[in-house]
């Protein structure tokens, strides 16, 4: 049976009054969303969010799971209104459909308004790592970590580029990744959304953001989900930008007792170590969206990710390595004085 029937058959069940679906949003896995406009209100609302998860390829527990936990926390996180896990179905309340990047694209040059959004972001960042606890999620581990990054040789670099590593290459590359994890499995522990970025929060007038994405959600690295925020795949801003607001964090995290490095220089070495990893990863998962999924979409968001990358393995001498292999890869000539 077409899923968008069962869908719906399921949504008459629930609701029991006359509705109209409208797409809301496609993410990168198999889900789908689509709004409810409801002919009456449903629980005082008059539109809600179903979504599509189909098993075998998608959970739907982790979600329900999280959501919770976000909620508990004080976020501002889809409630769950009605499930069929079993099926892969999903009633949700409705966030709106303004994305912090559609927003902070409009304004562009209202960077006080840019400043406000960020600030509310990392207040709800904050909020959420206060109420971590180990042993409720799975643990964001070396193997983990190395899984993510491995996406980039198989995806980026085969598929992509089509390139195949010699023995020194393939040694730099893995130096590089046990390198970055010994870093950041030192690093002090928490709630990890792990997508915490323009594309997955909503700008909603009570209580910003609304928070979505989180089913991937993990017990990991604190400086994680601020590098999503803060060195986004799809919005730039000027380093100088970046430090003002990963600052902003810094101080109130640090005040509040979460295990943040005590001098922010430290701290910062740490969010960059963990945006090389993080980096690393992207490029790979575009490549595959890309490869695998026909999303080529994702292919016009590759260099901003890379100008990441190259900035961090430029800065710091134990990543020259790195920075070094991706201009083999890519054929660029260091030059005297030359910046990326």
């Amino acid at each position: 049976m077409d899923r968008q029937l069962q869908l719906t058959a399921w949504l008459n069940a629930t609701l029991q009054q006359t509705f109209t679906l409208t797409t809301a949003s496609a993410d990168a896995s198999f889900r789908r969303y689509f709004r409810v406009h409801l002919a009456d209100t449903y629980l005082g609302q008059n539109t809600l969010i179903a979504m599509d998860a189909p098993p075998p390829q998608e959970d739907c527990a982790p979600f329900v799971k999280i959501a919770q936990l976000l909620l508990d926390a004080g976020l501002n996180a889809p409630k769950i209104l009605a499930q069929d896990l079993t099926n892969g179905f999903l009633l949700l309340s409705d966030l709106g459909d303004t994305t912090y990047l559609s927003q902070l694209n409009a304004e562009r040059e209202n960077i006080s308004h840019a400043q406000k959004l960020y600030s509310d972001a990392t207040n709800a960042l904050i909020k959420m790592q206060l109420a971590s606890q180990a042993d409720v999620l799975p643990v964001y581990d070396e193997a983990l970590l190395t899984r993510e990054m491995q996406l980039f040789p198989d995806w980026y670099i085969a598929k992509h580029l089509g390139i195949t590593l010699n023995a020194e290459q393939q040694a730099v590359l893995t130096n590089t990744f046990n390198v970055l994890n010994q870093n950041i499995l030192a690093q002090g522990k928490v709630t990890v959304h792990r997508d915490y970025h323009s594309r997955n929060l909503m700008v909603t007038e009570a209580n910003n953001p609304g928070v979505l994405d989180f089913q991937d959600a993990v017990y990991g690295a604190i400086t994680y989900d601020l590098v999503s925020l803060l060195k986004d795949a799809y919005i730039e801003w000027d380093e100088e930008q970046i430090i003002d607001w990963a600052v902003r964090y810094w101080q109130p995290a640090k005040k509040a007792g979460l295990p943040v490095h005590e001098d922010f220089s430290e701290f910062y070495r740490d969010f960059e170590w963990m945006g090389a990893q993080r980096h690393i990863k992207v490029l790979g998962i575009f490549a595959r969206l890309s490869h695998r999924d026909g999303k080529d979409a994702y292919l016009k968001d590759m260099p901003l990710v890379m100008r990441y990358l190259r900035k961090v393995c430029e800065r710091y001498v134990e990543l020259r390595p790195m920075l070094r292999l991706l201009n083999q890869l890519e054929n660029v000539k260091p030059q005297e004085g030359f910046t990326f």
